[in-house]
């Protein structure tokens, strides 16, 4: 799915909208990718003369990703974040590089989604985490 495509089932849209393109690779995994240009608006002042994609940034990018394994579910919903478990940063982000982010579905309960998300870059682990969200409404 292109960035067009991911706009039929995520409710983000740029400026926030993280997710250059994803694919569902199996029954329960998804790879998304995020190039950063250097011109997103979380790297004004994050920081000066060192540009650096913030922490959350990335755990969002890994959320958006996650949702292309939903997208029947998620269509006319909102996805919001309900926990971030076992969060590690290990490598920075910068303008240049290219995300892979990898995603998997490990679980649900009512309206409650379980993912285990990584974002490489360059075949190093930028971020791994746990998260769960849940799905809501739309409000008009």
């Amino acid at each position: 799915m292109n960035r067009e495509e991911l706009k039929n089932i995520l409710p983000h849209r740029e400026p926030m909208l993280l997710v250059d393109d994803a694919e569902i690779i199996g029954a329960d995994e998804a790879i998304g990718h995020y190039t950063v240009k250097g011109d997103e608006w979380f790297l004004q002042g994050h920081f000066p003369g060192n540009p650096v994609v913030p922490g959350i940034v990335l755990c969002e990018m890994i959320g958006q990703a996650s949702c292309v394994l939903l997208a029947d579910a998620v269509k006319g919903k909102t996805p919001y974040f309900t926990g971030l478990d076992k969060v590690k940063f290990r490598h920075t982000v910068r303008p240049g590089d290219c995300l892979e982010i990898k995603c998997k579905l490990v679980g649900s309960r009512h309206h409650f989604y379980f993912v285990q998300g990584k974002a490489n870059v360059d075949d190093k682990v930028a971020v791994s985490a746990e998260m769960s969200f849940t799905l809501m409404d739309a409000q008009p």
